[in-house]
């Protein structure tokens, strides 16, 4: 345990902003998992619409520093490509 008041200010920064990170990357995995699963389904106008709020939440990562620009880029394309390859 710190004694140090800065360093207990900053364990506690820490825990929020790490709870933070956990439901956002929590909701991109969520999101690109429906973007799948509406493109499975047969869809193709559920699919377009979860696949771009799923390419939203990731850019938002990315703003946030979670992510970084060319994992997000990665990410994205390879959602678009499970997508449109199951739309067939």
């Amino acid at each position: 345990m710190a004694n140090i008041k800065s360093q207990i200010k900053r364990n506690r920064q820490n825990e929020k902003n790490n709870e933070r990170n956990k439901a956002v990357r929590s909701e991109l995995k969520t999101r690109e998992a429906s973007a799948i699963a509406a493109a499975e389904s047969g869809d193709a106008a559920a699919a377009q619409e979860a696949l771009r709020m799923a390419q939203k939440k990731i850019d938002k990562a990315v703003s946030m520093g979670l992510l970084k620009r060319n994992t997000a880029a990665r990410r994205k394309s390879n959602l678009n490509r499970q997508v449109v390859a199951r739309l067939g």
